[in-house]
């Protein structure tokens, strides 16, 4: 596609932007077009963990999760069975301090009506027979939490939404961003896209694109890193993901016998354009040592791969999903804290649900209100990323 104009433009083939696209296609608006230098999934996406777990801060993270989980199950059984598999969801700690907290937090769950419950240590090892789990003060299991590949969801996504009538458009660099009357343009290439409804998907470049057209929200992208693993002898079955909170490393099942295990989060803020892409020796140390205490079964596995992505933090944790303040058009899904796997499904049909009904500027819809982006006071200051799998409560007054 050389030129063209669309009713919605999304910027980013994530896995949040291709989710939105055929969220969009499926409740009748068009055209759509979606744009990214790179195919689907080749940032923050293609590197993600793909862990679904119901075990969140807030109520509005439940939900979308629970959204996503189902939509996923779906897509994924018809299309590409093997990238989706429920295998649950464990926390462990040998700290009594931090298991009072998971035992609070294992009841705000339930309350909003998780499948969680405190498991003790001879069924973990029945379930991890590579664990060690003599030592632990306390530990939960979502048993029908879940895994997805994360490059398949995202392709998945592309492809119904253009089977439906959304245009893609791959792989020539921006060459300008900008608002002209009522449309906003893209130039590219020997081209441009102009459509009157924006919506900035990009992941960790969602910062400096909202920066280029004069609207930023208060967003910081921050490298996480992962490794690929292969265990001695005959290699992992399948088990439930584990997230010890002790060194906050979660490992889970991958195909062919292998396993996953990852953190290595940097409270830094990185630029999406220039971090390291592969994974630093002190992160595969931590790694190593976690393993060896709490999963001695896959101590010794051989390392097949390490890598590191940018994902994007907000001041509270929650993203951003909805209209950027003060300007007619110009919508926002970014921010996800690491969680966007988790959420991008259930938060694309309430975004595309909003833009069907209008876009009102009366305020929030109920299914949005907790991470509208006009919940800050901008400009916003400086601060520092607090992304993991945290166990406090969140802010959500629904909660």
């Amino acid at each position: 596609m050389r030129s063209g104009r669309s009713e919605v433009l999304v910027l980013g083939a994530g896995v949040a932007g291709c989710a939105l696209a055929h969220h969009l296609a499926l409740r009748g608006i068009a055209p759509v077009t979606v744009y990214d230098p790179n195919p689907p999934a080749a940032g923050a996406s293609g590197r993600a963990a793909g862990v679904v777990t119901e075990q969140l801060w807030s109520r509005f993270d439940v939900e979308v999760t629970r959204e996503s989980h189902r939509e996923y199950a779906e897509m994924c059984r018809r299309w590409e069975p093997a990238a989706f598999f429920e295998n649950g969801f464990v926390r462990v700690t040998r700290d009594p301090a931090v298991a009072a907290i998971l035992t609070e937090a294992l009841e705000r769950w339930r309350s909003f009506g998780v499948n969680v419950d405190a498991i003790g240590a001879e069924t973990l090892a029945r379930r991890l027979p590579a664990g060690r789990f003599d030592d632990i003060a306390g530990a939960v299991l979502s048993p029908y939490d879940a895994c997805v590949t994360p490059s398949s969801i995202t392709t998945i996504y592309a492809e119904a939404a253009r089977g439906r009538g959304v245009a893609f458009d791959f792989g020539q660099p921006m060459t300008d961003l900008v608002r002209d009357g009522p449309e906003f343009v893209l130039r590219r290439g020997m081209g441009e896209l102009r459509a009157r409804t924006l919506v900035v998907a990009a992941g960790a470049w969602t910062k400096a694109l909202l920066l280029r057209l004069g609207h930023p929200l208060p967003l910081v992208p921050y490298r996480t890193q992962a490794a690929l693993l292969r265990p001695p002898g005959a290699g992992a079955e399948e088990f439930p993901t584990i997230h010890d909170l002790d060194t906050d490393l979660y490992v889970r099942p991958e195909a062919m016998g292998r396993i996953l295990g990852g953190d290595g989060t940097e409270r830094v803020e990185a630029d999406p354009e220039r971090f390291v892409a592969g994974g630093d020796d002190a992160f595969l140390a931590h790694l190593a040592d976690g393993l060896s205490h709490r999963l001695p079964g896959f101590a010794a596995s051989e390392v097949l791969r390490a890598w590191a992505g940018v994902c994007t933090a907000t001041p509270d944790r929650r993203p951003l999903v909805g209209p950027v303040p003060g300007v007619d058009g110009l919508f926002v899904m970014a921010g996800f804290n690491g969680f966007g796997i988790m959420r991008a499904g259930g938060v694309a049909r309430r975004l595309a649900d909003h833009l069907a009904d209008g876009a009102s500027e009366d305020g929030p819809p109920e299914t949005l209100a907790p991470v509208w982006p006009g919940r800050f006071t901008l400009p916003h200051p400086p601060f520092v990323p607090r992304p993991g799998f945290t166990l406090e409560a969140g802010d959500d007054p629904r909660c």
